[in-house]
């Protein structure tokens, strides 16, 4: 054989392996969907390495055999779908198929509640996690929680995982930086309030902060008026029974969502 022909050889044997290993670690379970572009390369045949789009009935075009359903089927699936098809119509002996999925259109996550961009989007490479959601859905809003909620599918049940947001970075506890999966749904609640009302400078709704206190509530709300007094203040607190207590606080006392504050107005 001619130098040349076995340099060739050569070639198209790395270019196959590298498209099958690089496939194949990516996620060999992944499921081509639509929207999805892939590369496809044929062992020993460079000029039937084609880029093709999955359409939005899951069928690609490729040479010599026309359209292919692919929608719905793993990588290795597909891959022997189009060999099996370059087979049966005698255009390729033995046909080793390698696909290497370039753009992931076909999953998408819903990135919903308190996020600056609230929407769908595309999960673009297989290991994009969920810091990664939150940074295309634009990073969640001022009004937003600490806390978020995943919601989706493993192994054929639905879990719900709730998740600190904040606790990923100021602790490094990356583990909950978790890999998501199309059909995967992100919700940001609203975060909690407390509210103020009587002798204080700014009397209203506040979002409440981890941790604050009576004191930081009261200076939040622009400190207690000339007339006021913290001598008698009160918090209205609803219980998990959805009875009401009226509570005379410390000033160092943590508040709870939904607390609201009462300032008196001094005596003297």
């Amino acid at each position: 054989m001619p130098l040349r022909h076995l340099l060739k050889s050569l070639l198209c044997l790395l270019m196959f392996i590298g498209a099958l290993g690089s496939a194949q670690a990516a996620d060999a379970e992944y499921v081509l969907g639509p929207g999805d572009i892939i590369r496809i390369t044929v062992f020993q045949n460079p000029d039937l390495t084609t880029e093709t789009r999955v359409s939005e009935n899951g069928a690609i075009t490729f040479p010599l055999v026309g359209n292919v359903d692919v929608g719905g089927l793993t990588v290795p699936a597909a891959e022997s779908r189009i060999a099996e098809q370059l087979r049966s119509g005698g255009f390729v002996l033995q046909p080793q198929i390698g696909i290497l999925p370039l753009q992931i259109r076909g999953n998408q996550v819903a990135v919903l509640g308190q996020v600056n961009r609230p929407g769908r989007y595309p999960l673009e490479t297989f290991n994009m996690r969920l810091s990664d959601m939150l940074a295309m859905a634009g990073g969640i809003a001022a009004t937003g929680a600490d806390e978020l909620v995943l919601i989706g599918v493993r192994k054929g049940k639905i879990e719900r995982t709730q998740i600190d947001v904040p606790s990923l970075f100021m602790k490094g506890d990356l583990t909950k930086d978790v890999i998501v999966s199309g059909g995967d749904v992100i919700y940001v609640h609203r975060a909690p309030t407390f509210y103020i009302y009587g002798e204080v400078n700014r009397p209203g709704a506040f979002r409440l902060e981890r941790g604050m206190t009576v004191m930081q509530g009261l200076a939040t709300g622009g400190g207690v008026t000339i007339r006021g007094t913290t001598r008698g203040m009160q918090i209205h607190r609803r219980s998990e029974d959805g009875t009401q207590q009226v509570i005379e606080p410390q000033l160092d006392q943590e508040l709870a969502p939904n607390d609201v504050i009462f300032v008196k107005e001094s005596l003297f």
